[in-house]
C-alpha cells in the first residue's frame, strides 16, 4: 500500500523557488546585455545584417 510522503517545509520550497527565479533573472540580464551590445555596435557576437545577406546572394 502507498505511504504518503512527508511534507516539504516552506523554507525548502522557498529556497528552490528563489534559485529558479535567480537563474531566470541572470539569463534575462544576459539576453538584455547582448541585445544592447548588438544595437550599439560594440558586439563581438556575429550577427548577420541585411546588407551582408544581400551581398552574399
Amino acid at each position: 500500500m502507498a505511504v504518503p510522503k512527508k511534507k516539504t517545509s516552506k523554507s525548502k520550497r522557498d529556497k528552490r523557488r528563489a534559485t529558479w527565479r535567480h537563474k531566470a533573472a541572470v539569463q534575462a540580464q544576459k539576453a538584455l546585455s547582448l541585445g544592447k551590445s548588438i544595437l550599439s555596435g560594440r558586439s563581438t557576437f556575429v550577427y548577420p545584417t541585411t546588407e551582408e545577406e544581400e551581398a552574399e546572394s
